[in-house]
């Protein structure tokens, strides 16, 4: 049997782990934060699970990984289902039925299609060269202009027109009135939060955890004392950056609690105007449909903030460069 390392006690190490001692193995999980579950880490205050790290839904349609985290938790019925703010004005996401008829007035499906292919016409015949004009391609302006351009800017740190055409494939277009964000068969949050999930996956005789520990402090110290590592941080780090950074996005989060059992009437509003500095703001309340102090409630904003060595990094930037 191997001595395993696993490095970061996020929701893939935590399974990993989990595997490796059900066969044998001896796991040694180290985290540098003081706390497991990574990103997806919850904390409850005023009885509400808070989202530590930005809003976060389990959603698969694996029914195989559906019924394995089952055996760690209790997941509900919790469903996807985001509003956009812009300049005040609410929309439905994703681009649906509701959406095209907040937008624009229209009540059927040939409607809906007949606008988005009268805007999608200013780029006929031409190829897009970026994500303005790729996006323009596949929904047309209103749309693009108002529920795309400045949340994705804030998103990234650039103007949609330095941003890759390839960062926005498709957009999804569902001409019926639903506003499901996913397409997945299953979906949920675990009651209780994601922290008591991932405690359940580490709770095994042959998982040892420690927090508060620097892979890199020990970094050849520990690829010798261990057979195998399994890494889960920031493979050019790892790597001791010996190609060059990647370049990545990081987050601020700022929370508050407010005197109100009810501030914003949903889990996740996005901001898309480029005025407004954050992205969006999550009541945490709501993914677990209102339960917790029935007088309080918590709100994150979600800020997105230039990467610098030494920050939390969130996700890499996709373009060209990073990719290769």
């Amino acid at each position: 049997m191997s001595k395993y390392l696993v490095v970061g006690a996020g929701l893939f190490g935590a399974v990993f782990a989990r595997e490796a001692a059900k066969r044998g193995h001896e796991v040694t999980v180290i985290e540098k934060r003081d706390h497991i579950a990574g990103n997806i880490y919850t904390k409850e205050i005023d009885g509400i699970q808070i989202h530590r790290y930005g809003a976060h839904i389990f959603h698969t349609s694996n029914k195989e990984v559906w019924e394995y985290v089952q055996q760690f938790a209790e997941f509900n019925r919790y469903t996807n289902s985001p509003v956009a703010n812009y300049k005040g004005k609410m929309y439905n996401l994703p681009f649906n039925m509701n959406t095209f008829t907040q937008m624009w007035g229209v009540r059927t499906p040939q409607e809906a299609m007949d606008k988005i292919n009268e805007q999608r016409a200013e780029m006929a015949g031409k190829t897009p060269q970026n994500l303005e004009e790729q996006a323009i391609s596949l929904i047309g302006r209103d749309i693009y202009e108002k529920l795309i351009k400045g949340y994705t800017e804030k998103q990234w740190g650039r103007k949609a027109t330095e941003l890759p055409a390839f960062i926005i494939k498709r957009v999804p277009v569902r001409l019926i009135y639903d506003n499901n964000y996913f397409n997945d068969d299953y979906q949920g949050i675990p009651k209780g939060g994601y922290t008591k999930l991932v405690k359940n996956m580490l709770k095994d005789d042959k998982i040892t955890v420690e927090l508060d520990t620097d892979f890199f402090a020990k970094k050849d110290e520990y690829l010798q004392k261990f057979d195998k590592v399994v890494y889960t941080g920031p493979i050019d780090e790892f790597f001791d950056y010996k190609l060059g950074e990647l370049e990545y996005r990081s987050l601020r989060f700022e929370t508050e609690e407010k005197n109100v059992g009810n501030y914003q009437g949903n889990a996740v509003i996005n901001y898309t105007d480029a005025e407004t500095p954050y992205t969006r703001v999550i009541e945490h309340k709501h993914f677990e449909f209102g339960k917790g102090d029935p007088d309080k409630t918590i709100i994150t904003r979600e800020y997105p903030a230039d990467w610098h060595k030494g920050d939390e990094p969130y996700y890499p930037v996709n373009n060209d460069r990073n990719n290769d």
